[in-house]
């Protein structure tokens, strides 16, 4: 529903402000501009989801082997001592523990298609557990957040558009948007915690979180210490190492639990054909609404509006060419995707507000849609403090992707 106001938005406001150059300014080209535009933008949609096909299907292929290799029940294994105490409502041994973790799991790996069942699974159990049952449950504000905080390891999506677009090097987000997915999750789940009076100085979860922001701030503390060119360099080269060694070790995981890796990987490549297909039509309404709304000059007026904003306070302007992308994520990640990948047709691929807008977009969730959803699917109708712990993560998260991005490129 967001969405559906949001594309007939771009048309309104873009066809009012054509008219006024229309009548105003005697600007006679702005209707041809915004028809050729839909034409345009509804042949790159096409051209880039068909240029997707062959990338999606050879890593939704290797996520298979990954899936059915047993590295998702690792990574829930390896969870469980810190979500245990990050859910005190839940029973020890609530089935309900399982559902969570396999869907933070799937997650983390970019496994959408099974995320989504085992995280409506957890729901439904966590309803059970609910004694209101239209109202949302602490435990379920909390699953919902680490959820909308959008933690990924393996940002492959993203990967594969920057590949569309003539990128030099695909990779170069990797680091970067690892960085920023982390300090959204970490903000997440304190402000959670606080809302819900969680004891974070509990040993376990000092440990974990203290030894995890230990290895970013060294992270960051290396990178700070190199140019620009070795820092490219660098990040690169990490990145496609450590996907190399995901890929080889999902195949000998797969080979260890004596799985037919080979149809596993058809499997998977088989969905990575059907999302490809199935993105069509999203990506076509979302380019053409913003091409439209574009080509009119109104996203020149809001960009300059929101510079002028900044630098009257004395802040660089640079970043904000890819803010689009930030301030739709947490409405819609269709309509995030488009406004990605219009920064990248518009500046470039290897640009600065190129690269941050894909890290913009790797850094969180789509949180008003996971809400929706989730809750929905139980009758959920009194959030509490869903929306703010959401959006506060959010929010973390595009500072974290400014500033890391302001190190990086």
């Amino acid at each position: 529903m967001v969405l559906n106001y949001i594309w007939v938005a771009f048309f309104v406001i873009a066809f009012i402000i054509a008219v006024v150059k229309l009548l105003f300014m005697g600007d006679f080209e702005v209707f041809p501009a915004m028809m050729d535009s839909t034409f345009a933008s509804s042949k790159t949609a096409f051209e880039i989801s068909l240029g997707l096909t062959g990338v999606l299907s050879l890593w939704l292929g290797i996520m298979k082997i990954g899936e059915k290799g047993g590295v998702v029940n690792v990574l829930a294994r390896l969870l469980s001592p810190i979500f245990v105490r990050l859910f005190p409502n839940i029973p020890k041994g609530h089935p309900v523990t399982g559902s969570i973790f396999m869907n933070i799991a799937a997650n983390m790996l970019g496994l959408d298609n099974a995320a989504t069942p085992l995280g409506l699974k957890a729901m439904e159990q966590l309803q059970e557990l609910n004694t209101k049952k239209d109202t949302a449950s602490n435990p379920m504000i909390m699953f919902l957040v680490l959820n909308t905080s959008g933690l990924t390891l393996i940002p492959v999506s993203i990967m594969v558009y920057r590949a569309q677009m003539g990128a030099a090097q695909p990779t170069d987000i990797f680091v970067p948007i690892l960085l920023a997915t982390f300090f959204s999750t970490l903000s997440g789940i304190v402000i959670t915690s606080l809302f819900q009076r969680i004891n974070l100085f509990n040993r376990t979860i000092l440990f974990t979180l203290g030894g995890a922001c230990v290895a970013v701030a060294g992270i960051i503390w290396a990178f700070s210490q190199m140019d620009k060119s070795q820092v490219d360099i660098v990040s690169t080269t990490v990145a496609n190492i450590l996907l190399m060694l995901i890929i080889i070790g999902f195949i000998l995981s797969g080979v260890r639990h004596k799985i037919n890796v080979y149809d596993a990987f058809i499997e998977g490549a088989k969905d990575g054909f059907q999302t490809a297909v199935r993105i069509i039509p999203y990506l076509v309404a979302i380019l053409v609404g913003i091409g439209v709304f574009r080509a009119s000059g109104a996203m020149d007026m809001l960009i300059e509006g929101i510079k002028w904003s900044v630098s009257a306070v004395g802040g660089d302007t640079e970043f904000v060419g890819a803010l689009p992308t930030a301030l739709m994520k947490p409405l819609s990640g269709s309509g995030a995707r488009g406004m990605m990948v219009d920064a990248m047709t518009t500046y470039g691929a290897d640009s600065f507000v190129g690269r941050l807008s894909c890290v913009f977009q790797g850094s969180t969730d789509t949180t008003f849609y996971i809400l929706a959803v989730y809750f929905g699917s139980v009758g959920i109708r009194y959030t509490r403090h869903a929306v703010a712990c959401g959006l506060l993560a959010d929010l973390a998260g595009i500072i974290a992707a400014v500033a890391i991005c302001y190190m990086f490129f």
